[in-house]
């Protein structure tokens, strides 16, 4: 049942259901995340149910869902979603080992996607479904990757796509996942829109009867209206296999968060497509998976951190250029291990050639070895340029480069606890967040207001949004090398 595996699956629908441009990508899903109202949980969030047409039509209905994952971190994120280009039988695993969007690629987890194909026969590893051509690729899983990307930056995916919305492949497969996923850092997102076709106010008497079985926690409900004919989802399937791996992980509740439908964007009310989103919830607090771990695991003191990365940072600057070559010469490369670097520290890397900025990369908090992570991010760096400023190979002689080891970000609560020339700082509101290095702040002369507001323009936000209760500021020190 395996057609050619590809590699990496290549965007299909990339400049027509959402923008191709990286940039412009980025700003509309910031854009929908701003729009979108953050709604308070009492739960941490286990599974998402979100719509998959285009950005224009279900994106901010989209958006809602996806917003609740601010501030979460995921080690691993299940996309369940249906055909819509060709039928086919059970569920197909992707086996290929990336999915890509103009914003990067997203690595499949291997080791899960074997363990879910092998335990129950409807669903195998298998690219079927999950091609890109001759004809039209399929959207639905697609559309969900640039959103999960930008709230929670680094994930590896399990891919699935349901060529059948039947009650028993549903049962299945939730079963698997549930199976599968217990005792792992794992989010389930089931793509689906409702109905299809019938005037907006048909369109939201069958909606409301769907979105009734999914609010009572009932697949076999589900399955049944829409069997029925009295209700539609093009992914009625995908969403009962969440309700059933839900309730085996730990499911207790679900939050409704919206309904749109096309109507409301394009003014045709005759024949019209139903979205909606929805969460489901555990009864562990938000943010609160590993956290413990993540704080003990690999931690120096403040001492041992900056012994170990001046004793090393020749190393990791070997390591960058290293890695920013084989890059952009299309090679592969792992960088050495160094077993005194095994710790997690944020870390930024910047290139500049002659003195004109050609890319900076990095992240605040990173689950990788350090070692490990400033090599991923000199090659993300060293590919952000756009036509004319991309870093090329004939450069690679007079590059310049630096790099940021950050100390653990601390939020800010008194503005006159930053020091500018030791401290930098970093804001997120909303989906804007921006980051200034310590030098930047004492070689601009700035003081502490003026940072700010740098800081907040800098995020694109109005030089006064440091001041907003919900801006979140933080300060942390760095080694620049």
């Amino acid at each position: 049942m395996t057609e050619e595996t590809p590699v990496i699956r290549k965007p299909a629908v990339a400049g027509k259901f959402y923008p191709a441009n990286p940039i412009e990508l980025s700003k509309a899903v910031a854009s929908l995340f701003t729009e979108a109202q953050k709604i308070p949980l009492t739960g941490r969030p286990l599974a998402v149910i979100v719509p998959h047409s285009g950005f224009l039509y279900s994106g901010k209905i989209a958006a809602r869902a996806f917003k609740l994952l601010e501030g979460e971190q995921f080690d691993n994120v299940v996309v369940i979603a249906p055909s819509n280009t060709v039928f086919f039988k059970g569920c197909s695993v992707y086996e290929g080992v990336g999915y890509e969007t103009p914003m990067g690629v997203v690595e499949i987890e291997k080791e899960l996607s074997e363990k879910i194909a092998s335990i129950n026969l409807s669903v195998y590893l298998s690219n079927m479904g999950h091609a890109t051509g001759p004809t039209r690729g399929e959207h639905s899983l697609e559309v969900q990757l640039p959103f999960l990307q930008v709230v929670l930056g680094k994930f590896k995916l399990i891919a699935i796509i349901m060529g059948e919305q039947e009650e028993d492949t549903a049962r299945a497969l939730g079963q698997a996942l549930g199976s599968a996923l217990s005792g792992t850092n794992t989010l389930i997102v089931a793509a689906s829109n409702l109905s299809h076709f019938h005037t907006q106010k048909e369109a939201k008497a069958m909606d409301s009867l769907l979105q009734s079985a999914i609010q009572k926690f009932d697949p076999k409900a589900l399955m049944d209206a829409i069997e029925s004919g009295k209700a539609e989802a093009s992914g009625g399937g995908a969403i009962a296999a969440a309700l059933h791996a839900a309730k085996q992980l730990g499911g207790k509740d679900i939050r409704f968060l919206g309904y749109a439908n096309s109507g409301e964007t394009t003014g045709q009310v005759d024949e019209v497509v139903g979205y909606m989103s929805a969460a489901i919830l555990s009864s562990d607090m938000p943010g609160s998976f590993g956290k413990v771990k993540s704080i003990r695991k690999n931690s120096p003191t403040k001492e041992e951190e900056l012994e170990l990365v001046e004793k090393h940072k020749e190393k990791l600057k070997e390591i960058v250029a290293s890695a920013i070559t084989a890059k952009l010469k299309d090679e592969e490369y792992s960088p050495p291990v160094l077993k005194d670097l095994k710790f997690q520290r944020g870390a930024y890397v910047t290139i500049a050639v002659g003195g004109e900025p050609k890319g900076t990369a990095g992240r605040v908090k990173i689950r990788e070895p350090l070692y490990q992570a400033v090599a991923e991010m000199a090659q993300a760096a060293a590919t952000q340029g756009i036509e004319s400023h991309a870093l090329t190979e004939s450069e690679l002689d007079s590059i310049e480069l630096k790099l940021f080891i950050l100390s653990r970000i601390e939020l800010v609560n008194d503005f006159s606890t930053i020091n500018i020339g030791i401290h930098g700082l970093m804001i997120k509101l909303d989906m804007h967040s921006a980051i200034i290095f310590p030098s930047e702040l004492s070689e601009k002369g700035w003081d502490r207001k003026q940072s700010l507001e740098r800081l907040c323009l800098k995020a694109g936000l109005p030089k006064n949004s440091y001041k907003d209760k919900f801006a979140e500021i933080f300060k942390f020190t760095a080694q620049e090398f």
